[in-house]
This record gives C-alpha cells, structure tokens and sequence, in this order.
C-alpha cells in the first residue's frame, strides 16, 4: 500500500509555470507506475499524463503535451509536474495516481489503486 500527497499548487497567470510534487510513503514507490490527472469544476477527472516505473517513459494527454513534463525521483519516492505555459483551462485540482501499471500507458481513473487528496491549480488570464 502507498500514501501519496501532493504539493506545489496555487494561483499563476497565463503563461506563467508550476512545479507540483507527490510524495509517497513506503518502500515500495518503485513498484508503481505514477499518473498525474485533473478534475475542473463540473467536469469529469482527465488524464494528464503517466511515467512508467523507473521514468524511462512518459505518456501525455493531447492537451498537455509539449507543456508538461513528469519525472520521478524514486531514492526520494517523489514524482514530479512541471507545468509551463500555463493556460486558463488548465485551471483544476490535480491529482497525483498509483497503478500497478498492468498495461501500458494506464490512462483511466479505475487503472489505478492509490489517489492523493489533490491540489488546486489556478491560472489566470
């Protein structure tokens, strides 16, 4: 089992940058491949992107790719979003994921075990 909280969010301008982090308890952080996804006020959760276990390979939403970047830390057993060029619509609670990676790239909610509690962006225009 792994506890995952997230950190880093806040208020930014449009094409401004923010670097969200999430930390995971446990010893077994390496075992997991870690998903980044986001919810806006009255939409559904969306997927952001994926890094696989020891972060040799990423996977990214349309929306954000080319933007965002994930990496991981597994000695620190933290993952990572860098968020440039921030848009309004990227405004969301993000939401740092655990899956045991059955296939790959996990791009639903139900693909992975372990959720943070979130953390609020918000990007201003």
């Amino acid at each position: 089992q792994v506890q995952l909280v997230e950190s880093g969010g806040g208020l930014v301008q449009a094409g401004g940058s923010l670097r969200l982090s999430c930390a995971a308890s446990g010893r077994t952080f390496s075992s997991y491949v870690m998903g980044w996804f986001r919810q806006a006020p009255g939409k559904e959760r969306d997927f952001v992107g994926v890094i696989s276990w020891r972060g040799g390979n990423t996977y990214y939403a349309d929306s954000v790719k080319g933007r965002f970047t994930i990496s991981r830390d597994n000695a620190k057993n933290t993952m990572y979003l860098q968020m440039n060029s921030l848009k309004p619509e990227d405004t969301a609670v993000y939401y740092c994921a655990a899956s045991y990676g059955r296939h790959w790239p996990p791009q639903n909610g139900y693909e992975y075990e372990y959720w943070g509690q979130g953390t609020q962006v918000t990007v201003s225009s």
